[in-house]
Formats: structure tokens, sequence, C-alpha cells
């Protein structure tokens, strides 16, 4: 069963039932008040007056009768005060009219400007005025015209005062209950079209969406507006979709690094291998035929051995960083002393070199760092690698300089040496990335060096970039975290 077809259902539900409880309730009262329902399709069968008191049914017969066979009643004051009293307790007062002239008249209707509105002589007979306005008053009128002995005409008048709201009530019933039904049918009508809208056209549009997705466009945006659980539940859609795509993207991505990944393993293996090949080729063939030239020989092919094997861990170290697969070995270290350490043993190497090395450390001896110490030296020394390869200066500088700021430690790595052009410095984070376009292995190494120090970095929580002017030198930039040690002062 369908979500429409429920509402339209529950909708159905919620106008049949009030009606069914109205008509019922409506016959009870009936019955209640009037005794069946008989006496309701009687009340608005004929025009005649119902007085709720079987006394006062009892009183308008008698006066009925007279009027028709004893007339000279009405001239008795006793008997009019005596049928007077017995009206006047249900509300009803009794007036006689002779010609002309009020013969008799209650106390409480004296002076009262509704006698001279009372209706006048017609014929003989039973009259009755369902609701008549005399003065400000609303009353409803019992008329009996008769001819006196002395044949003058004569007329007994019964007054019972009605309430307007009542007597509205009472005389456009029929309309009032069939207006009251055509509203709430189209009430519920109308609340059934927005509500069913509100409901199914949203669904309908997630439908149309998850029929897209099937079919695998992902190129479009789920918007539903509103603040309800469809509305939500079609932000929730639109995240799906936009995760789904992001996905798919990111899987592109990375099949087409993969394929970039294979293609530049395929050419870095290749080049040492053929000068292997090369030269053992050259030993086969006996060109190798004195000591000095196979010692060359083999020197040549450990060389390129050793190349193949640092480019193969420099893969695999690279692929479990990408992976986050390999464990970093974090501790708490003082960083002064750390770089104090490793810069001592780096300013030896690059001293055999011919490098000037220069260092500034302006780091407080309390301040600590979360770090892998293997891996933070591994960075610096694919940074120092790349500075000494891309040097072309005669005199050759490689400057370390360290410092703290509110949060971080910074460690800049400078040099003199020829730089990096603009275009390729966005990319040398990059793995296999080179801006020697020959890939020569002369000019650089496997191109991971700094795609793994940008990978240890940020798996310290820090960062990385480089600065660089073309023929002048470039910088590079570390950030990592800083833990300061709260120094007490006794």
């Amino acid at each position: 069963m369908s979500i429409r077809f429920k509402l339209l259902l529950s909708y159905a539900a919620m106008l049949i039932i009030p009606l069914i409880l109205i008509i019922m309730t409506a016959a009870l009262l009936v019955v209640a008040y009037r005794g069946d329902l008989q006496n309701i399709r009687e009340e608005y069968k004929t025009p005649e007056i119902s007085f709720n008191d079987h006394q006062t049914e009892r009183l308008m017969k008698e006066i009925k009768r007279n009027t028709e066979s004893n007339t000279t009643v009405f001239r008795d004051r006793a008997y009019l005060d005596e049928i007077e009293q017995e009206l006047a307790a249900f509300g009803s007062e009794l007036v006689v009219r002779r010609d002309n002239q009020l013969t008799y008249v209650p106390e409480a209707l004296k002076d009262s400007e509704l006698l001279p509105q009372l209706p006048i002589f017609d014929r003989p007979g039973h009259r009755e005025l369902e609701s008549a306005k005399l003065g400000k008053q609303l009353y409803s009128i019992a008329q009996f015209d008769f001819w006196y002995p002395d044949q003058h005409p004569g007329t007994v008048f019964v007054l019972n005062k009605v309430s307007p709201f009542a007597n509205f009530a009472r005389k456009f019933f029929p309309v009032l209950f069939l207006s009251i039904l055509i509203i709430l049918v189209l009430t519920n009508a109308a609340l059934t079209y927005f509500v069913s809208k509100s409901i199914i056209v949203p669904l309908r549009h997630l439908e149309k969406a998850a029929k897209r997705i099937k079919a695998g466009d992902l190129d479009f945006h789920v918007r539903l507006n509103g603040r309800d659980e469809i509305a939500q539940l079609g932000q929730a859609f639109e995240e799906m979709r936009y995760k789904l795509q992001e996905s798919i993207q990111t899987q592109l991505q990375y099949e087409e690094n993969r394929k970039e990944l294979i293609s530049n393993i395929s050419h870095d293996l290749k080049t040492p291998l053929t000068a292997i090949q090369g030269y053992v080729a050259g030993i086969q063939d006996g060109v190798a035929d004195t000591p000095d030239k196979m010692n060359k020989y083999i020197r040549t092919i450990s060389s390129k051995a050793g190349e193949m094997d640092r480019l193969i861990d420099e893969l695999f170290l690279y692929s479990k960083l990408d992976l986050k697969r390999v464990p970093f070995q974090f501790e708490l270290v003082r960083v002064l002393a750390f770089l104090r350490d490793w810069t001592d043993e780096l300013q030896f190497e690059l001293e055999k070199k011919g490098i000037l090395f220069e260092m500034d450390i302006q780091v407080k001896p309390t301040t600590q760092a979360s770090i892998d110490r293997d891996k933070l030296k591994r960075v610096i020394s694919n940074i120092m690698d790349n500075c000494v390869k891309y040097m072309d200066k005669t005199e050759k500088k490689i400057g370390l300089r360290a410092f703290q700021t509110a949060s971080s430690i910074v460690i800049e790595i400078s040099d003199n040496g020829r730089g990096i052009d603009a275009e390729a410095l966005p990319h040398i984070f990059d793995r296999f990335y080179r801006a020697e376009p020959s890939r020569n292995q002369l000019t650089g190494g496997s191109g991971l060096g700094l795609a793994i120090a940008k990978q240890i970095i940020e798996g310290h929580g820090g960062h990385i970039q480089a600065h660089s002017v073309k023929g002048e030198g470039t910088r590079v930039s570390i950030t990592l975290p800083a833990k300061y040690k709260i120094e007490t002062v006794i």
C-alpha cells in the first residue's frame, strides 16, 4: 500500500468518523429533548409552534376550545387571571382584544410598546407566528380569532419570548448543518491535498534522484525546502550523493595515479636495470678483459643495483605512508637538544662536500614536541639531499633556522642553489615529480623524497611548504605543533 493511499484512507477516516459522531450526537439530542425523531420531522413539516411543556399544551387546547364554543369566558376577569397565572409559570403571557381594544393585558405587558404591534383580526381560527419582533423583543405568537355572541371580533394572544439565537438556529438548522458538513469536507479535502503534496512531491523528487544515481548520474543536486523529517531525509540523501560522487572521483583519481605510478616505476627501474644488463653483457662478451675493467663493471653494477634497492625502499615506504600503515613511534622530545645533535652530524657531512652550513636555533630549552625521531631525521635528510643535488654555485651554502611561535615549532632549511621554477613549485611535493622532465638520475632522485617528507610531516600533525626564487635559492619550512613546559619560579 502506497503512502499516498494510506494518507487518503487516514484523511477519509478523519472525515467520516466525525460525520458519524455528529449525526449520532444530533439524533441523541433530538431524542433527549423531543422524545423521538418523528417530532423533529413534524417540527419542519408544519408551521405550528410546539410548546415543550404539556401543561402549556393543555392550556392552549382549552383556549382554542373556548374560542370555538364558549367565548363569554374571555370577559371573565377571574378566569383570565387564572389562565395568565398558569401561562406565566412557563414564561408565556395572555392578551385579549375585542374589536381594536385590549380588554385584558397582564401587569408585565402594561405600557409595553409591543401591544399596538399585535397582528390584526383575520378570520376565526388558530394561527401561529413562529417569530415576530415586537419592539426590541422577538416573540412567538399563538393567535386565536373568534366572534363574540354580539358578533364583535375578538382575539386571544398567547405570547412567548424567543431567543434570537435559538430561533435562528431552529429556523436555519438544516442550512447550518449542511454548511458545516460542506466546510468539513472542503477543509478535509484541502488539508489532504496540501499535506499529501508536502509529502508525496518530495518523495517523488527523492525517487527520481535515486533512479539517476542508479543510472550512474551523480551530477545533480537534491534540494528539498523545509525543516521536517522529509527535508532532513533529502539533506541526508544529498550528502550521500555528494560523498558518493566524491568517492567515485577519488577512485578515478587513484586509478589515474596508479597508472602514473606504474609508468614512473617502470621508467625509473628500467634505467638502472638496462645499465646492469649492459654491463653484464659486456662481461659475458669479454669486453672487461682486464682486472681494472672488470672491477669498474662490477662497481657500476653494484651502484645501479643499489639505486634500484633505494628506489624500491622509498616506493615501499611511500605506499605504506599513503595507506597510513606505517606506525609512528612518537615521543616527547626537547626540540633544542634534538636539533643540535642532528645538526652536529649534518654539519660534518656537509663540510666534507665543501658546503658551508649555517644554523640559527632560537628555541627555548624547555620547548618540547611529540615526534618520531627517525622519521623526522629522514625528512630533514631528504630536504638536504635535494639542496645538495641542485646546488650550482661556487660558494655553496645551506642554512637551518628554527624558532617557535605561540603554538608551533618552525624549522626552515634554505640553500643558495639554482632555485625552482614558479610553475614547478606547487608540485614538488607530489610523488614522482621532478623539475627535470627527462628524469635523469644524475640530476634527481626517485621523485619520492619530498612526497615522503610531506607524508611524514602531516603524520605529525604539521605542514610543509616551499618558497623559491629562480637563480637565488630555495627555502623549505616545516611547522610542527609544540608542547611548552610550564616553568615554576621559586
